[in-house]
């Protein structure tokens, strides 16, 4: 695991901070029309692909943070989630989808950021457009991975109650939840508005198995916090044991959400990545 020069920070609460200027807009893909949000500029684009808790609009820590650093950051919303139709059509996959958004905004290459949910966009992408991508990111995502040990170490994880349980105790670390109302509270506006209808889940164009992550030589942020149910790190290293590529990061006091639990130190590393790509 890469040493985090920021382990031992204090935890303080962070305010959400003011927002970038954006300009916002529609992509058709296929008859439904998806919700985007682009900073512009001339930095090289890194596309944001949220949770299956969240939608575009839950990036408020990262848009600032990537637009102050000279980077287009551009998110949005898949089918079903804030602002974008949830109409689905034979053949339709989240890696269609999002090569509709980067053909649309004209964009040669991308960085692409994916938490949770977002994550199996992001190898869903991967394995069809290879060329199209930079560098990618990865933060507490199963991935939709299809191996024998790889459901039984998720089967041993979470018991079968678990998929009850509130989301915000799924997703957010205890220390979190007791030592920030007012996030917890904002947090919850966002899932809130995320999901206007009934929850679509990520169709994939290719199933992610262990061979085709051992091929992707593509350089790679793989992160998770610490208390995260879903993505614990002990997860995370064996899904590293099959990346090559990957640099591997556990950031502290932070659950399934660390972009948004702990966004300083996450921010940090994701910054420091995109700069040596």
């Amino acid at each position: 695991m890469a040493n985090n020069p920021t382990a031992n920070a204090m935890w303080h609460p962070v305010p959400i901070p003011a927002q970038a200027p954006t300009t916002e807009g529609y992509v058709d893909v296929r008859g439904t029309k998806l919700w985007y949000w682009d900073t512009g500029g001339p930095g090289h684009p890194v596309i944001l692909l949220h949770a299956g808790t969240q939608s575009a609009a839950g990036w408020v820590y990262q848009q600032p943070a990537l637009a102050a650093a000279g980077f287009r950051a551009i998110g949005y919303s898949r089918r079903g989630y804030y602002r974008s139709d949830s109409g689905t059509d034979p053949g339709w996959t989240v890696g269609g989808d999002l090569h509709c958004l980067i053909e649309h905004l004209g964009l040669p290459t991308v960085d692409l950021i994916g938490a949770a949910q977002g994550g199996f966009v992001v190898l869903d992408y991967l394995f069809a457009h290879p060329e199209r991508v930079r560098g990618v990111g990865i933060v507490s995502s199963y991935m939709g991975i299809q191996e024998a040990d790889y459901a039984a170490a998720n089967a041993r994880l979470r018991p079968p109650f678990f998929a009850s349980l509130p989301h915000d105790f799924q997703e957010l670390c205890p220390s979190y939840r007791a030592g920030n109302p007012q996030g917890v509270a904002d947090w919850h506006a966002e899932e809130d508005r995320a999901v206007t209808g009934k929850r679509i889940a990520p169709v994939l164009g290719t199933t992610p198995t262990w061979a085709r992550l051992e091929a992707i030589r593509h350089k790679m942020l793989l992160a998770t916090g610490d208390s995260d149910l879903y993505v614990p790190p002990s997860l995370l290293r064996m899904q590293a044991a099959h990346l090559p590529c990957a640099e591997v990061h556990v950031v502290p006091e932070a659950g399934h959400s660390p972009y948004w639990e702990q966004p300083e130190i996450f921010n940090a590393l994701l910054l420091d990545f995109l700069r040596r790509l």
